[in-house]
């Protein structure tokens, strides 16, 4: 009897070692992670903090511009024109063809027709422009051009539509804010998320490894009566069966754990290679959570948080935004009124200019700009911008009874996970006392085989129902705490509670098969006959 009871234990420590060595290992550095550090790894190499910064740039750099149209404009330029060709060249120079002419003398006091006729008979005979003054200054045909261009202008009144535009700036700028602050909850939420379910992950796998390693001893003491005569074929075909459903499960637990682990790689931006270790408990005490999640109380103000959230106040944005749009869309129609002064020096020296050289130009005005036929333009905008308004609070009607709803799911699944946690207090060490007495009994002879798998079955399911309530309550806690500041779950079924992990343990005896478990973030297994992998017959 003696040798009976080696042989079990030493089979199943050499099973437990090759599924250690059949569990894919990942080479590279190991890397120990507490709650605390991976919350604050994930945030500094979140994209969604960093996209939502840009945003807030993005916003304030829309303020900056438009406030700037309220204020003085002014600009200057430069510039050098060098003329090759022009129409204008000779025109003044020509020198005339034939005898001299005679100098002009008009006599002022002599009649019309001979002052007339005395400036014909200059012209025809090539005079000279020098007669009539020195044309060299004047611009036309000049080889080298030098302008500065000085210009001023001030908005003196725009109809309101600066102003519009300054209040829906501010208010994208603080949508910003928000959708920063929402960002980052997101960001927590996930990684604490994706910690525990990790740590779920690890806890699956020992209970499914434990349960194989119950099973293969089961088969072992069975194999040895059976060599003895003590028990009947039937018996050792069961006890296969039991041992042979049980592998599957617990390669589904590695994949499982596998995927956890790779999901929280991608999280905390860290290398596919490197090792995470853990070091924070899966327990259901608050101590274990960060402190700014350990004060959350289930007796919550659903009504205050509802009113504060996030999205609401997003929507509150985006209606003062498109009211602003719409005050924009009003004012097309009333005029525009600016000062507005032009100064250009402008010099034509034969090489290189002097502050002397230089002639101002210098000019003052006023404009106004006023629409008078558009073909309907400005009223289509009035009508888009009025449909945005309308839209708009719409939208925060809706959010508003959004929120509400999923503040009070979020607190209910909070109670239900807290409720489901001390329920389950003590059940483990009560099933566990219970199969080790369903074990020495079989051993004994004293109980069949039925009766073993049962009390297997309920210590495993308890196990699993005692890990899966630590990490929903958990997950419940920080998530009530981040509720100001999350997104609203989208989609009709979001509403639904997510804690499904939860499952009613039927006796392997009734013959039925247990709905399969599925626990936020792993996927089901159609194949699986109950939630922690323990098989039936």
């Amino acid at each position: 009897m003696r040798r009976t009871a080696v042989l079990p234990g030493l089979f199943g420590t050499i099973l437990l070692t090759c599924l250690t060595a059949a569990q894919p290992q990942q080479g590279g550095a190991v890397r120990t992670l507490s709650l605390e550090q991976a919350l604050q790894l994930a945030e500094a190499h979140a994209e969604q903090v960093e996209i939502a910064r840009a945003g807030i740039h993005r916003a304030e750099a829309d303020y900056l511009r438009t406030r700037s149209q309220r204020l003085p404009q002014l600009n200057a330029s430069t510039g050098y024109d060098r003329t090759l060709r022009s129409e204008f060249q000779g025109v003044f120079d020509q020198a005339p063809s034939g005898p001299p002419c005679a100098p002009l003398n008009i006599n002022p006091s002599a009649p019309v027709d001979q002052r007339v006729a005395e400036l014909e008979r200059f012209l025809d005979c090539g005079g000279t422009s020098a007669s009539f003054g020195d044309f060299s200054d004047l611009p036309f045909g000049r080889s080298n051009i030098y302008r500065t261009i000085f210009s001023f202008s001030q908005l003196i009144y725009s109809g309101g539509r600066i102003g519009s535009q300054l209040r829906l700036a501010r208010a994208a700028r603080e949508t910003a804010e928000v959708t920063l602050d929402s960002a980052r909850a997101q960001v927590k939420l996930d990684t604490v998320q994706g910690y525990f379910d990790a740590l779920l992950s690890d806890q699956l796998l020992a209970i499914a490894q434990t349960a194989l390693q119950q099973a293969e001893d089961t088969l072992e003491q069975v194999r040895v009566a059976r060599s003895v005569g003590a028990q009947p074929e039937f018996e050792l075909l069961r006890a296969q069966v039991a041992r042979d459903n049980q592998r599957p499960v617990v390669i589904r637990r590695q994949s499982d754990r596998e995927i956890a682990y790779t999901r929280l790689r991608h999280l905390l931006d860290v290398p596919v290679g490197t090792q995470l270790n853990l070091v924070s408990q899966l327990e259901g005490d608050s101590q274990g959570l960060p402190a700014e999640f350990r004060t959350v109380a289930e007796e919550v103000d659903v009504d205050r948080i509802a009113r504060n959230r996030a999205p609401i106040l997003q929507a509150g944005l985006s209606v003062r935004m498109e009211e602003a749009n719409l005050q924009v869309a009003r004012s097309q129609r009333l005029p525009t009124i600016s000062l507005n002064s032009l100064m250009s020096p402008v010099a034509y020296p034969e090489t290189f200019p002097t502050p002397g050289d230089f002639r101002m130009n210098w000019a003052v005005g006023v404009s106004l700009q006023l629409p008078i036929l558009d073909g309907g333009r400005l009223q289509a905008d009035r009508m888009a911008a009025q449909a945005g308004v309308d839209e708009a609070r719409a939208r925060l009607h809706a959010i508003r009874d959004d929120s509400e709803l999923d503040t009070r799911v979020a607190v209910e699944q909070l109670r239900a996970a807290r409720a489901t946690w001390d329920a389950s207090a003590g059940t483990v060490e009560q099933a566990q006392r219970a199969y080790e007495i369903a074990e020495v009994r079989y051993r004994e002879g004293i109980s069949t085989q039925l009766e073993l798998s049962d009390s297997r079955l309920l210590l495993e399911q308890a196990r699993v129902n005692r890990a899966q309530a630590a990490r929903d309550l958990q997950v419940a806690r920080v998530r009530v705490a981040l509720l100001p500041s999350l997104p609203l779950l989208s989609g009709p079924s979001a509403m639904q509670p997510q804690f499904t992990g939860m499952q009613s343990v039927t006796p392997a005896s009734s013959q039925q098969q247990l709905p399969a478990g599925q626990s936020q973030g792993f996927p089901a297994n159609p194949s699986a006959t109950n939630p922690t992998g323990v098989p039936q017959l």
